[in-house]
């Protein structure tokens, strides 16, 4: 089922999707919705990242470590 979002944007942005649209003769919605869906995944893999570097047990290698490790 779909759900409605409400969002502030700036003026300019505002003026940047509307132009786009006008251009494209496609809604504002459209790009919304085609942003969303192409970035929320990079917004994840980042924040899963960053979870990983905070946990307390994490150990970290250098690059030389990796090499020797992988005998490259």
């Amino acid at each position: 089922m779909a759900k409605t979002l409400n969002v502030r944007i700036s003026d300019d942005i505002e003026k940047r999707l509307e132009d786009l649209s006008l251009k494209t003769k496609r809604p504002k919605s459209f790009y919304i919705k085609d942003m969303l869906e192409k970035y929320l995944a990079e917004y994840e893999d980042a924040f899963l990242a960053l979870e990983r570097l905070n946990k307390k047990n994490a150990k970290y290698y250098t690059s030389d470590e990796v090499k020797k490790t992988l005998e490259l």
